[in-house]
């Protein structure tokens, strides 16, 4: 993989987060009643306002990681504690996300979304903050000496 610098790597780790997450949203759809209830554009309103929050929890998420646990080198050191960093963020704000606005009726679950009990939210909004960010970050790794990444 070629080497890139914290520009582009955080160019390519947006665009690929914006792309995934706009899929995910998509797919998601029949697990909410807004599928079933919503209109057309109401459910287009959604998917593109849910999406462009992911955006913004994933651009917080790498900010707050590279201000705390970033160096002037990154991606070259410390790759794999900014990245931990950025998914156990965006993990920890999207389940407090999904219990405050299923709590206030901003939007329901439909009966075939699984729940994960201890929690009281959606399986799939918490697979989403694992998969997609864990993958984007996989996929931007390059051939670096284990000492770098994680130093």
């Amino acid at each position: 993989m070629n080497e890139m610098g914290w520009h582009s790597s955080i160019r390519s780790y947006v665009f690929a987060i914006a792309g995934l997450n706009l899929l995910w949203e998509v797919a998601q759809l029949p697990l909410y009643t807004l599928w079933l209830t919503g209109s057309t554009q109401e459910i287009f309103v959604a998917v593109l306002h849910c999406t462009a929050g992911d955006v913004v929890i994933a651009i917080s998420g790498l900010t707050l990681a590279l201000v705390l646990r970033g160096t002037s080198d990154w991606p070259n050191e410390r790759y794999v504690p900014v990245s931990v960093f950025a998914v156990v963020f965006g993990l920890i704000y999207t389940i407090y996300s999904e219990r405050i606005n299923i709590s206030n009726g901003a939007w329901t679950y439909s009966d075939l979304m699984p729940i994960i009990p201890w929690l009281n939210v959606g399986l799939t909004p918490v697979l989403q903050w694992i998969v997609i960010p864990g993958f984007c970050f996989w996929k931007l790794q390059k051939p670096i000496n284990r000492k770098s990444l994680l130093s």
